[in-house]
């Protein structure tokens, strides 16, 4: 095999789990496989009228393991030249654990248990926990939200610890610890039995957690147990250290080197957010927004330290010393919902055919599974194609893009999506073209926060799904921004960021800078704004921020009335 080095990354989404195999000489993707949670496939332990999304810890498993071995399979007799594996979650998608680090729900006695599963990103059922933590925090003398925007979510750590711990005594008295599911696969993988040799990444603690250098790790104790007894403690069974994703979290253990066929000195690397490892395999700049655009939007953006010094960003999603590459600022924001909003409009829009194809009399039931298939696949494709065609008008149908909440700026995950100036003559393709736009003046609003809070956005990166094959939608992006953006030619950033940093925990690049450099696969698409389009977009964008203020205002007012009345 010569000097041949390959390195696994593995790359875990809402839907599905993908493994791919790089060269670490070029970047070249040897072979790749996916695996689709079957438990969260089918619909099990979520609600999402009560926006309740959970994931078994056997999807994970098994998905890991699968895909693993899919893409040994594919690329042949190279096993014995796989030096690392690194992963990439998304998150904050935390989970209880036993002392030993096991997830509750891999136990007999919580196996069916929701709240013993992994809470993932867009569950929201703790949203009254986020705002008792904002509440409590302004009675500090220290700010521990400063480095997380100002403002915590119920999408991230220690407010689903405390739904959790609320709602389900049992699973409170049997949870130990708490852990993020990019922590816990790499934990996994070295064989870990106890939960405090855990190394945590820098990324998830400092993003959702809020550890920070300055605060010496975690905030103490007390600010956990006055805002609730059932939280006091905790502190010293979570973490102080954490580690940036170029570092080793150690090695395969045996058990799971005999379970993939792979050398015992397999080198497993510290774990990180999707969206972060994502930016590093899109080859992201300082100060270019890297836009990972698939079921929601994670926007990074690294700056060196330097530059930031004193600057605190409101509103966004955090800022951390090393979360994306290590020695720079990784600043983080994104929004809810961006692809599931389209997925959204198409569920309404297939509701015929779910509710009567099936039940027809006349075609059989296997034409009609082949014409639903048809029309789903084609849905967004060909909605897209008309929507380009229409005129744009400032006074065409307006929608807000809150269907999951608002991440970014200033999260708050109880506002509401909203379509207004419809008529009798709004048909399908307007409508989605007014959701694109949504979704589209969303990102601009976390572009002209950064430039507000002295970070300036200097150009614009695609990642993901969306942004490789929705040109409608990017086009509508470049517009909407005045700004052109980059597509980046890989269709698997996110798994070949994790590969970038498998390649550097093993030693085979002194940096991630220099794997990125040698691995990247550069980019083949570029969008540019149509100058008119950008005029008439400026003025639509205001009437979006004029109805979003008016959406807010009038849902805190009737908050309040509500409130007062109780």
């Amino acid at each position: 095999m010569g000097n041949e080095a390959y390195v696994i990354g593995v790359d875990y989404g809402t839907d599905s789990v993908r493994s791919i195999i790089v060269d670490t000489r070029n970047g070249q993707e040897i072979a790749s496989a996916v695996y689709y949670y079957p438990r969260w496939r089918d619909g099990l332990y979520c609600n999402a009228s009560l926006n309740q999304f959970r994931q078994h810890p056997s999807d994970y498993v098994e998905g890991l393991e699968q895909t693993i071995k899919s893409c040994l399979k594919k690329a042949g007799n190279i096993n014995g030249a796989i030096k690392a594996i690194s992963v990439d979650t998304t998150g904050s998608t935390p989970v209880a654990v036993d002392k030993t680090g096991t997830p509750l729900a891999l136990t007999p006695a919580f196996a069916e248990n929701p709240n013993a599963m992994f809470v993932l990103w867009k569950d929201h059922t703790a949203t009254r926990e986020a705002q008792e933590i904002n509440d409590h925090a302004d009675k500090f003398e220290t700010n521990y939200l400063q480095y997380v925007g100002g403002i915590y979510s119920s999408e991230w750590f220690w407010a689903k610890l405390l739904h959790i711990l609320r709602v389900d005594p049992a699973v409170a008295k049997a949870c130990y610890s708490w852990v993020e599911h990019c922590d816990w696969i790499p934990f996994l993988l070295t064989g870990g039995t106890d939960v405090h040799e855990m190394k945590r990444g820098v990324c998830s603690a400092g993003h959702k957690a809020l550890w920070a250098e300055e605060f010496d790790g975690l905030p103490p104790n007390q600010f956990f147990s006055s805002l609730d007894p059932l939280l006091d403690g905790f502190t010293a069974r979570l973490f102080t250290h954490t580690y940036t994703a170029d570092k080793p979290a150690g090695r395969i253990s045996k058990a799971w080197a005999e379970r993939l066929d792979l050398p015992t000195d397999v080198v497993i690397g510290v774990g990180a957010f999707d969206a972060h490892m994502g930016a590093v395999g899109g080859q992201i700049e300082p100060y270019h927004l890297s836009k990972v655009m698939g079921t929601s939007t994670c926007d990074m953006l690294v700056a060196p330290r330097a530059d930031m010094q004193g600057k605190l960003v409101k509103g966004i999603c955090g800022q951390v010393d090393g979360s994306v590459i290590p020695g720079m600022i990784g600043l983080e924001a994104g929004q809810s919902a961006f692809g599931d909003s389209y997925a959204w409009f198409k569920n309404v829009l297939s509701w015929p055919l779910n509710t009567f194809l099936p039940a027809s009399k006349v075609i059989s039931p296997e034409v009609a599974e082949r014409l639903k298939a048809e029309i789903s696949d084609n849905m967004i494709a060909e909605l897209s194609k008309h929507a380009a065609q229409l005129p744009l008008h400032v006074d065409n149908e307006l929608a807000i893009d809150w269907l999951n909440g608002r991440r970014t700026p200033d999260a708050n995950q109880l506002l509401k999506g909203a379509f207004a100036g419809l008529n009798l003559g709004s048909d399908a393709p307007q409508l989605f073209k007014a959701l694109v736009e949504a979704t589209c003046f969303g990102a601009k609003a976390i572009v002209d926060r950064f430039n507000d809070e002295g970070v300036p956005v200097k150009g614009l990166i695609g990642l993901g799904g969306v942004a490789r094959k929705s040109p409608y939608i990017m086009q509508v992006m470049a517009d909407v921004m005045g700004m052109s953006i980059r597509i980046h030619r890989s269709e698997q950033t996110c798994a070949l960021g994790a590969a970038m940093f498998a390649a550097t925990a093993a030693g085979i690049y002194k940096d991630v800078e220099e794997a990125m450099q040698v691995m990247g696969r550069g980019f083949d698409l570029e969008y540019h704004p149509d100058r008119k389009a950008s005029a008439l977009y400026a003025k639509r964008y205001q009437r979006y921020l004029q109805l979003g203020t008016h959406l807010e205002q009038k849902k805190n007012e009737v908050s309040e009335l509500v409130s007062n009345r109780n």
